[in-house]
């Protein structure tokens, strides 16, 4: 969905080169082949949008994404109303609702099959919970089999480890915990923000041994924008259970931000399991620790700055409900 017809062109004859031989590649752009792209699809999944900038504000993701995710989300009303969709594009917190609404709108609206991608957020603690206090290389700890859930949302304050649940399970010190914590919730402003000292990558920590080709990306766009590699990983490692959930495989279990009654809020990010109809199961928060319930309760109840577009207090829950509002008369 690139506006470069030959570049889509030429990703699409570069991708089927891939195996399996059976694996089918067609490249769409725009649009004018948008009910091509979608006809007959199991899962979408939508990264299209604006990458989050130097100096932009979730505010100004939402303003152009919001557009662009109401019509990926009409066009599949249209051509595959039980698709299970994928929402990658940022805000998610934002985008996932205004996607929920479209599909009502239409009457197509299935709570199981709408999932916000949070995989980001789970990559990213499993990385640092292995590399910063695990030591990975001296115990031969395949990073792999280091889970730690991540819940509530997917933007600052809202992105809650729960690090007391960390298989294998491990403890860390209150020190351990506030790092931890505040260097997952921000993993994407380290990107994002990191001033540009030079042409070159001031640093750059590859996990493709370990971790297939999971980049962290730590400083390492020099302000270029936002995470690509570190976040197309965790999309392909959340579709992967998507497919194999879809194809019947059992106890496919991850994070995702979905319609939810764990808590007051209509939408958070749990634990789910898949299936062949999206979301089989939601799974409860589990046991919390002192810290971790003094934690939600601030992050639930976080008031918002007015930059900030997200679903964690009054204000911004009426907010969020006038711009749906907006965003879907823009047309009428």
């Amino acid at each position: 969905m690139q506006p470069n017809s030959d570049a889509i062109q030429r990703l699409a004859r570069i991708s089927a080169h891939l195996d399996p031989p059976n694996l089918q590649v067609r490249g769409f752009l725009g649009q004018q082949q948008l009910e091509d792209a979608l006809t007959g699809m199991d899962l979408v999944i939508i990264p299209a949008g604006v990458p989050r900038k130097p100096g932009m504000t979730r505010d100004d993701l939402f303003n152009i994404n919001a557009g662009i995710v109401k019509t990926l989300s009409e066009g599949i009303t249209k051509c595959c109303p039980k698709a299970i969709v994928n929402l990658i594009r940022n805000p998610v917190n934002s985008t996932v609702p205004i996607a929920a609404e479209i599909l009502k709108k239409a009457g197509c609206y299935d709570p199981r099959q709408l999932l916000g991608v949070t995989m980001l957020d789970v990559v990213r603690a499993n990385t640092f919970v292995v590399f910063n206090y695990l030591k990975a290389e001296v115990l031969g700890l395949d990073p792999r089999e280091v889970d730690v859930p991540v819940v509530g949302g997917h933007a600052g304050v809202t992105i809650f480890p729960l690090l007391s649940q960390v298989k294998p399970p491990c403890s860390f010190t209150t020190e351990e915990v506030n790092y931890l914590t505040s260097r997952i919730q921000n993993g994407g402003t380290e990107v994002v923000e990191v001033k540009k000292k030079s042409k070159k990558c001031s640093r750059i920590v590859c996990m493709s041994k370990l971790c297939g080709i999971a980049d962290l990306c730590f400083k390492a766009k020099a302000g270029a924008g936002s995470a690509t590699l570190s976040m197309a990983y965790a999309a392909i490692k959340f579709a992967d259970s998507c497919l194999r959930g879809l194809r019947g495989a059992a106890s496919i279990v991850q994070c995702a931000f979905v319609p939810s009654q764990v808590t007051e809020l209509p939408f958070f990010a749990s634990k789910v399991r898949l299936g062949r109809n999206g979301v089989e199961e939601i799974y409860p928060l589990g046991p919390l620790n002192e810290n971790e319930r003094s934690r939600l309760i601030a992050a639930l109840n976080f008031r918002i700055e007015p930059d900030l577009l997200d679903q964690f207090s009054a204000a911004a829950k009426l907010r969020f409900l006038i711009q749906i509002l907006l965003v879907l008369s823009r047309e009428l």
